[in-house]
């Protein structure tokens, strides 16, 4: 069984609140029970934060530009964007919240100022937003740190995935590529699943996965069956709090339900392979078919085709073995609609 790496994004769904950040940390960190097998599951693998230098996220412009929305924490955009950024030291206070309940940590930086942040620990990946896949300069300053790095494609074709590889096998190649469509909620005609396939074709030397921003759980469980080995999506602890991606976050049951799925669907994957597994041996043998008497048979009577048909239970001749059987001499008198075993004929 191959396991899934399931990442939960927090990205800004802590509202500026550390608390917050480590409520939803323990929410993925709970266990998984599926209750008709009884199965205790693996839970969610990882979080991951954001962190911006808001001095390099946006022009002077922008940032000053009035933020009049109900759910703006601030005047401005850049006000609103300040109240949402928390320091590295609060960083690193959910990151050793995450490795005390077991989950590794992602963390996307998302400019060259950001790098403070690994003075205080190293992340287990350091993920690079769709937006950042074309900031070379910054690709190049997150790979230099040799530290594992995800790649999400959201707003990438072929061209700007290849330029950005180039930049990072320059330092190392532990790298993960994200298939994600960059609209919030993303529409399903949009989705195109099947990229999956063709980053697993086009860069199987590669970690591939997939970066779900659709309404529901379905997606990530079909990514998985078509071979994601990473998932990553946005989860909250209460969908209705202020925030522009609550409403499209999953909140502590829908986590629960997709960690489930995954887990299972982990399961079902089995082996590239067709036998009868060992499962189905007692219905195999209760609702199959066997040959069976149609008609009263008398001792000494020699059977023939017109002789036979089909009935359960599965555990006498098969239809493959009727030579086994046609031409035979009944040696005990077998009632119609009875299983014609051997012991009945010679």
């Amino acid at each position: 069984m191959k396991e899934t790496y399931i990442i939960g994004e927090i990205g800004q769904n802590h509202n500026g609140s550390v608390d917050i950040a480590k409520l939803i940390v323990e929410l993925v960190s709970r266990p998984i029970k599926e209750d008709v097998f009884d199965l205790e599951l693996k839970p969610m693998d990882a979080v991951k934060m954001t962190k911006r230098d808001l001095s390099e996220e946006l022009t002077n412009s922008q940032m000053n530009r009035i933020y009049d929305t109900p759910n703006s924490f601030g005047r401005t955009y850049g006000e609103h964007r300040s109240f949402l950024e928390l320091s590295d030291e609060e960083h690193f206070e959910v990151y050793k919240h995450a490795k005390s309940l077991g989950l590794d940590f992602v963390e996307t930086l998302c400019s060259i100022g950001c790098l403070s942040l690994l003075k205080l620990f190293t992340p287990d990946f350091l993920k690079v937003a769709s937006r950042d896949l074309t900031n070379l300069p910054l690709l190049a300053c997150l790979s230099e740190t040799k530290i594992p790095i995800i790649l999400s494609t959201g707003m990438a074709g072929q061209k700007e995935l290849d330029d950005a590889l180039q930049v990072v096998t320059r330092y190392h190649s532990n790298i993960s590529i994200l298939h994600c469509v960059s609209q919030y909620p993303t529409h399903p005609s949009n989705l195109n699943l099947k990229t999956i396939l063709y980053l697993k074709k086009n860069y199987g030397q590669y970690r591939i996965g997939f970066s779900d921003h659709t309404i529901g759980i379905a997606a990530p469980i079909v990514a998985v069956g078509m071979g994601a080995e990473i998932i990553e999506k946005h989860i909250t602890i209460d969908r209705r709090m202020k925030g522009t991606d609550q409403a499209g976050s999953l909140g502590p049951d829908g986590v629960n339900r997709m960690i489930r799925d995954i887990r299972v669907a982990e399961r079902w994957m089995g082996t590239e392979d067709l036998y009868i597994d060992k499962s189905v041996a007692t219905s195999k043998e209760k609702l199959e078919r066997s040959i069976a008497s149609k008609r009263d048979l008398k001792s000494g009577e020699i059977l023939t085709v017109d002789d036979l048909h089909m009935l359960s239970p599965g555990d006498g001749y098969k239809w493959c073995d009727v030579d086994k059987v046609i031409g035979k001499t009944v040696i005990n008198d077998i009632p119609r609609n009875e299983i014609i075993y051997p012991n009945n004929l010679k």
